[in-house]
């Protein structure tokens, strides 16, 4: 949801004139595709859940049966068909997004038995592909720009970092399941240093290319974003299990508030602006054009 917002935003595009579009967009996000992510998810892991986490509604038996399969089912068509009103390219992207959710959870991919590659299918998918199909569906349709593209691509960086912070909480079912996480595969210390400095490095990435672009204060926004988050890392490395959770519902909202401080420096930048302006001129040439031809057309 939020890196759709994110998309939205760095468009330029003006929100208010397309707030139903903007609002279906988010509920495409949230409530159905990364949703029914976690009912697929949900479902698959049910057997490690039992061990990590036995309280969840299918080990606890609070939801029986096949009702888990089936709701990942509906959700995956209703998703599908939620997308289809939004255009073609939202439709595409979702069939991405679905795609990736089911592979990630699901045999015969089960892209989360490897904690680098199932990891990046979940960064991408939640932040990366959010993130530019917010754009696209602001712009009608047409290609992000390069701009918009890498943002997206660093925070989907991060976002890998984030995904690991999850996997703190079920190492020890996923050693029994043979599932590779990164605490698995790393050891505990390895993988939250690992975490850390994933999350980290892309957004110093992206300080430094707002400062190419000019656009200081917003690079000085994201970079005290930044160093409000190294303390809660520094207090997470001394525990990594014990305060994952405290890292992910306090440093990760400092993250994904330099997202969108980000969509913002893009949708002001002057460069920005002045290729929009330019776009909106050629769009109104085309149609003074249109207009012309057929009085034209008349007068010959």
């Amino acid at each position: 949801m939020w890196a759709f917002a994110c998309g939205a935003v760095s468009s330029g595009q003006p929100l208010s004139d397309k707030v139903g579009l903007l609002i279906s967009g988010i509920v495409l996000t949230g409530p159905m595709v990364c949703a029914c992510s976690q009912a697929v998810n949900d479902w698959f892991d049910r057997h490690v859940d039992a061990i990590n986490e036995p309280q969840r509604p299918i080990p606890s038996g609070r939801m029986p049966g096949a009702w888990g399969i089936v709701i990942a089912i509906v959700w995956t068509l209703l998703s599908m068909w939620w997308a289809w009103q939004l255009g073609t390219w939202a439709f595409g992207a979702t069939l991405l997004a679905l795609a990736l959710a089911w592979a990630y959870s699901a045999p015969p991919f089960r892209l989360k038995k490897d904690g680098w590659i199932g990891n990046a299918a979940c960064a991408l998918s939640y932040e990366g592909l959010a993130w530019v199909t917010g754009a696209a569906v602001m712009l009608g349709g047409a290609m992000p720009d390069a701009t918009i593209i890498t943002l997206a691509l660093l925070y989907s960086l991060a976002a890998h970092g984030i995904m690991t912070l999850n996997d703190f909480k079920a190492i020890e079912g996923d050693r029994q399941m043979g599932i590779f996480s990164l605490p698995v595969q790393l050891g505990i210390k390895g993988a939250a240093g690992t975490a850390c400095w994933v999350m980290l490095l892309p957004q110093f990435v992206v300080v430094a290319l707002l400062l190419v672009w000019g656009l200081l204060p917003y690079a000085v926004a994201v970079l005290l974003l930044i160093y409000a988050q190294i303390p809660l890392m520094m207090r997470f490395m001394r525990d990594p299990v014990g305060r994952a959770l405290s890292l992910s519902a306090l440093g990760v909202p400092l993250l994904v508030a330099g997202m969108m401080v980000s969509a913002f420096a893009w949708r002001n930048a002057p460069q920005h602006l002045v290729h929009s302006q330019a776009a909106d001129a050629a769009t109104f040439s085309v149609s003074v054009s249109f207009i012309q031809s057929p009085q034209e057309l008349f007068h010959a």
